[in-house]
């Protein structure tokens, strides 16, 4: 079942779709897409289905100026108006009377260090990004040929995207990492640097000449497979903690 949900985030109207499993008060993952893209990223959307296939509800919503959620997205798109927008995700779930109280996160690319910057905030069971920066300053340039991609990305401030989520890293655990190591956009090293600073449980799944968008359909496959497994194990783990 899929829900269309609206809410509020600042000065925006926020568009997300909730995917929810068959089963009472399930647990609920947040995802946030990357930089370019919206809710309905393929990847997010093969995730959610994984997800409720596991019991798992999961929640894809586009960011402010995104998709169908409202604001212009030169003006509307910063680092910290993002990390908003997770934090009211989170929230309005969370408020919901067919979902539970357990939630983890995913985060693509950009999304990766909204995630990384905002998890700390509630108690997150568990954590995958995929191609994650730790800060702008290592995102390469990308070599893009799409003539729309090309004018939004121009349009943004450098100052607004600015972020580094590095002195967020040691309070973080149970986390899932998965990085192309032919990754041109955000270099591999960022996912060195995650998992160094990272507490455990915690895993790197090192794409061998993966790019930044999960081009290779095996790595697409073994990311919503691995990936759905992590998010259930973590639930799983939390509610042992719980009953002991």
């Amino acid at each position: 079942m899929q829900k269309k949900i609206q809410f509020q985030s600042d000065q925006y109207t926020i568009s997300g779709n909730l995917h929810l499993p068959a089963i009472k008060s399930p647990p609920i993952v947040i995802g946030s897409h990357g930089l370019l893209s919206s809710a309905d990223s393929p990847k997010q959307i093969a995730l959610a289905e994984a997800c409720t296939e596991n019991g798992i509800a999961y929640f894809r919503f586009s960011h402010r100026g995104c998709g169908k959620s409202s604001g212009d997205f030169a003006s509307a798109t910063s680092f910290e108006g993002r990390c908003r927008d997770v934090i009211r995700a989170v929230q309005i779930i969370l408020d919901r009377n067919d979902t539970g109280n357990q939630i983890a996160m995913f985060g693509s690319s950009f999304g990766g260090a909204v995630i990384l910057g905002v998890s700390h905030i509630f108690q997150t069971r568990a954590i995958v990004t995929a191609a994650a920066p730790v800060r702008l300053q290592s995102i390469r340039t990308p070599v893009i040929t799409d003539p729309s991609e090309k004018s939004l990305l121009k349009s943004i401030s450098t100052e607004k995207l600015s972020f580094d989520v590095s002195c967020q890293l040691p309070g973080i655990s149970n986390i899932l990492i998965f990085h192309g190591d032919a990754d041109d956009v955000v270099p591999f090293s960022n996912a060195l640097e995650i998992y160094d600073k990272t507490e455990c449980p915690k895993k790197l799944i090192r794409q061998h000449s993966g790019d930044h968008p999960m081009g290779d359909p095996l790595h697409q496959k073994e990311f919503i497979s691995v990936a759905a497994d992590w998010f259930k194990n973590g639930f799983k783990y939390d509610v042992v903690l719980t009953a002991s």
